[in-house]
């Protein structure tokens, strides 16, 4: 497999791009040497490189696209609205038409909605509202969830918070998933200073029994808002988003990814009494909340109705669980047949699953990642994680599979020799680290 436009175009972009991508987890350190380093086009799972290789793809645009690229009902009803005008001075009438659509599907028909283009901006809104609304600055942020935002009051507690002003990181305190007496510490150390709690319902570890109900109810006593990042779980877990399925309610939720299928929105929903704060008629000093030129463009909001619409009419959602309970079966007992299985594994809900790579030490490591990922994209996979869509077909788990397989031929061989044996280049690297 050759990769020589990527190659070409590869200086290129990083003399005109910082990094060479608009996004860090999409960037040539995330990838080994021989990978594609730029897509032309995609078709369903399916997607065609500059040098015209074709690769069955997951993680489908870092989780957004859950229904498939090109899925055309939903961009035959975004080409539609854009012929009748994306942008006008005042709000389009498909602007409430979308808000209470997913109201509609959420089941929260007391809950406001704001639309917005991406996540980050929506969960950076749920922190500004927790604030006024309580008169509070500490916000609280999960240690063991990986992403909820861009802005400072987040990246702050990152390994790359160059910029970041000491005083705003300061701001932001952690606590540990699964672990109440983390958050009660909090709350002890800082009695009446915290205005909200934020972290997704899951990621990769499930809720113990009793952590969120425990959570809601030490939000419930001191008076601190609860806010959950859906933007990966919501239409993924289920339509009405992981909350529903764990039984938990969020003051301020914020939904993105799946819900434009690529297209760029994303949405906080909330209380009525605490979203109003962004309004018009509120006896409160106002929030400037979400006020963005493209924030409601109308064809994003076509689409993602479109979006909704497929989601009542079809099993999205079952068939991504399925499809991802047949990947990880196949991927765990290709390991087990290469005697690798305590070296590589899968983790995560069936539909929304990771891999592991670990060294022949046991360790969790980058440079097994990296081979894994060279392996897979030798054989037509690119994989950096294995999240699948609806579009992923039998034939299309079959050959993965397949690809896995023989990725873990090499692999359990890297083990006895060594990984530099194998792997061509340098190893892919964290996003979050200070320095090159």
């Amino acid at each position: 497999m050759l990769f020589d436009e990527s190659n070409r175009l590869r200086p290129l972009a990083h003399a005109v791009i910082p990094g060479g991508a608009h996004t860090y987890a999409k960037g040539d350190d995330q990838f080994p040497e021989e990978a594609p380093g730029f897509i032309v086009r995609g078709s369903g799972c399916h997607v065609w490189d500059a040098d015209g290789n074709e690769f069955i793809e997951y993680g489908m645009g870092l989780r957004s696209v859950t229904l498939g690229h090109g899925y055309e009902p939903v961009v035959r009803a975004a080409a539609r609205q854009m012929a009748e005008g994306l942008n006008f001075s005042r709000p389009a009438t498909i602007e409430l038409a979308a808000a209470q659509r997913l109201r509609t599907a959420l089941g929260v028909p007391d809950r406001m909605v704001k639309f917005a283009k991406n996540g980050s901006d929506a969960t950076s809104a749920a922190v500004k509202l927790a604030r006024a609304f309580t008169g509070r600055d500490l916000v609280a942020v999960c240690a063991d969830h990986p992403f909820f935002s861009t802005d400072d009051w987040f990246i702050g507690t990152t390994g790359m918070p160059a910029g970041i002003p000491d005083a705003i990181r300061a701001l932001t305190l952690r606590y540990r998933y699964n672990d109440l007496a983390s958050v009660e510490a909090l709350i002890a150390a800082h009695p009446g200073q915290i205005a909200c709690l934020v972290q997704e319902v899951e990621t990769t570890e499930p809720p113990a029994p009793g952590f969120l109900a425990g959570l809601r109810a030490l939000c419930d006593r001191h008076g601190i808002l609860l806010i959950l990042d859906e933007i990966i779980t919501g239409f993924r877990w289920h339509l009405r988003g992981a909350s529903y399925v764990h039984g938990v309610q969020a003051d301020l939720t914020s939904y993105g990814k799946a819900l434009g299928n690529g297209f760029a929105v994303a949405a906080l929903v909330g209380r009525a009494d605490v979203m109003a704060l962004g309004g018009l008629h509120t006896d409160r000093e106002r929030v400037f909340l979400l006020s963005t030129t493209y924030g409601a463009d109308t064809h994003t909001l076509a689409a993602t109705m479109a979006v909704l619409d497929v989601y009542e009419r079809e099993p999205v959602i079952e068939h991504l669980h399925r499809q991802g309970r047949r990947l990880a079966d196949g991927v765990r007992a290709a390991a087990a047949a290469h005697g690798v299985a305590d070296f590589v594994g899968v983790a995560g809900r069936d539909s929304n699953l990771i891999y592991v790579t670990r060294d022949a030490g046991g360790e969790r490591s980058q440079a097994f990642r990296t081979l894994f990922l060279q392996e897979l994209i030798r054989r037509g996979v690119i994989a950096p994680s294995f999240v699948v869509s609806y579009s992923h077909t039998d034939a299309d788990i079959d050959r993965t599979i397949e690809a896995v397989d023989g990725a873990l031929a090499v692999y359990a061989k890297a083990l006895s020799d060594g990984v530099e044996a194998y792997l061509v280049g340098r190893a892919v690297k964290p996003v979050f680290r200070p320095y090159v």
